[in-house]
C-alpha cells in the first residue's frame, strides 16, 4: 500500500531549488552582461583617448549603462530570493512548483536580456566612441599638436576644428540613440521578470 502526501506533488520539498536557480541566473547572467559591455566600451575609451583625451569623460556614457545591467539582475533577483519560503519542521513547503517555475522563468528573462544588451552595448560603445574621437579630432594626435608648437587648426582631410566638431556632435546624437534602444533590451526583460515574479501558488 502506498501513502500520499496532501499537496506534495504540487509542493515538493525539491520545488525551492527552480527558485533558487531563476534568481543564481538572474546576477550571474546580469553581472556577466555588464561586465562585458564595461570591458568592450572601456577598451574603446582608453583607445579614444590615446588621439582626443578632451573627450574621455563625455564617452563614458556607454560604461555607465552598462553598469545599469547589473542592478537590473540585483533587483530580480532579491526579489526572488525573498519570495522563497522555507520548509517548515516537518520537511513540508508551501513553495509550489509552479512558483519554482515562474521564479527560473523570471529569472532566466531579465539575466539573458542583461546579457544581449551588455554586448550590444560593449560593441556599440567601443565602435562609437573610437569613431567619434577620430572625428573630433580630426585624425590629428593629441600629443603629436604639442611638439610643433600646437599647428594649426586643419586635420586629415583639410576640416577645421569647428567642422570636425559638428560632424562628431552628429555621430554623438546617433551613438547616443543606439546605446538607449541597446539598453531597452534589459528593460523588457527586467519588466517581463517582474511580471512573472508576482505569480505564485501557495499549498495550504
Amino acid at each position: 500500500m502506498t501513502s500520499a502526501t496532501a499537496g506534495y506533488d504540487t509542493c515538493p520539498d525539491w520545488a525551492p531549488a527552480f527558485g533558487y536557480i531563476g534568481a543564481a541566473s538572474c546576477i550571474i547572467l546580469a553581472n556577466f552582461g555588464s561586465a562585458w559591455g564595461t570591458w568592450q566600451a572601456g577598451l574603446g575609451v582608453c583607445k579614444m583617448g590615446i588621439d582626443y583625451p578632451k573627450g574621455v569623460i563625455k564617452n563614458i556614457v556607454p560604461i555607465v549603462m552598462a553598469g545599469v545591467l547589473g542592478i537590473y539582475g540585483l533587483i530580480v533577483a532579491v526579489i526572488l530570493t525573498q519570495s522563497i519560503r522555507p520548509p517548515a519542521s516537518d520537511g513540508t513547503t508551501s513553495y509550489s512548483m509552479y512558483n519554482g517555475y515562474a521564479h527560473m522563468a523570471a529569472g532566466l528573462c531579465c539575466g539573458i536580456s542583461c546579457l544581449a544588451a551588455g554586448g550590444t552595448i560593449g560593441v556599440i560603445g567601443d565602435a562609437g566612441v573610437q569613431g567619434f574621437g577620430l572625428r573630433a579630432s580630426g585624425g590629428k594626435r593629441a600629443w603629436a599638436g604639442e611638439s610643433d608648437g600646437g599647428g594649426d587648426d586643419v586635420g586629415l582631410g583639410g576640416n577645421s576644428e569647428a567642422a570636425n566638431a559638428e560632424g562628431a556632435n552628429k555621430l554623438y546624437v546617433g551613438l547616443l540613440i543606439m546605446l538607449i534602444f541597446s539598453e531597452a533590451l534589459a528593460l523588457y526583460g527586467l519588466i517581463v521578470a517582474l511580471i512573472l515574479s508576482q505569480h505564485s501558488y501557495v499549498c495550504e
